[in-house]
């Protein structure tokens, strides 16, 4: 678990098991010196962002058996580059994001009243 806070100043939930999601793979959308992604935003994918994300050269939705991904499909969580969710944001494709899993580092990049306006309504525990 992470030492993290989220978007409302309480402790980091995991995001995603079930795919297993994070820079560390652990759930979990930590900070890491080392993610120059910035993988800080729990989001609910959807397809019109999966197709998004595949226009503009990231194909979340292929299967990658040699790095042990599946693939992502629409309900999916998955911890997000926090550019590449204001960039989807900005074209009209963002996906919900759950507050409680979202890293607070994320505000490095976008405003917080853009990420609660996208607020995700399951907020249940990760899967």
């Amino acid at each position: 678990m992470s030492n993290d806070l989220n978007l409302l100043g309480g402790p980091l939930v995991p995001c995603s098991f079930d795919p297993l999601t994070g820079w560390f793979r652990d759930g979990c959308c930590s900070a890491a010196p080392n993610d120059e992604g910035r993988h800080h935003v729990c989001a609910i994918v959807s397809e019109e962002f999966l197709a998004f994300s595949r226009t503009v050269g990231n194909d979340l939705s292929t299967p990658r058996p040699d790095y042990g991904f599946a693939g992502l499909k629409p309900g999916d969580r998955w911890c997000l580059c926090a550019t590449r969710w204001e960039e989807a944001r900005v074209a009209g494709f963002a996906p919900p994001v759950v507050l409680e899993a979202t890293n607070q580092r994320a505000l490095d990049v976008t405003l917080l009243g853009h990420l609660q306006a996208h607020a995700a309504e399951d907020t249940s525990a990760a899967r």
